[in-house]
């Protein structure tokens, strides 16, 4: 089963970024979509964005579009997420994992093989 280890969170002021890794272990990623989740203090886990096993299909929630970007290199095993004009409401810990079912990029599904995730934390 599929591990995953993120990393590359961090405390930046708001309008900064930052770029997320999402590295895999126990099998390669090619054959599956993966996403990257969220969870603030106090609210349940949510989609973030999805990317399918070779990229050519993405997807992100409304309130990052514009200023998200996800991208994949199975090379290296391994999944990012740029975050550019980063806002308050985006502190979380970031997850990533397979995804296994969606409707909607917020509501996905996934294995529910969760890593440590990585904080992240937008504040002045």
């Amino acid at each position: 089963q599929l591990q995953f280890v993120e990393s590359g969170g961090g405390l930046v002021q708001p309008g900064g970024s930052l770029r997320l890794s999402c590295t895999a272990s126990g099998g390669t990623l090619d054959n599956y979509a993966i996403g990257w989740f969220r969870q603030a203090p106090g609210k349940e886990r949510e989609g973030v964005s999805v990317i399918s096993s070779r990229g050519g299909s993405i997807n992100y929630v409304d309130s990052v579009k514009g200023r998200f970007t996800i991208s994949r290199d199975n090379a290296k095993n391994t999944v990012y997420l740029q975050m550019n004009s980063l806002k308050p409401e985006d502190t979380a810990v970031y997850y990533c994992d397979v995804v296994t079912s969606i409707t909607t990029v917020q509501a996905m599904r996934s294995s529910g093989s969760w890593g440590q995730g990585t904080q992240v934390t937008v504040s002045s």
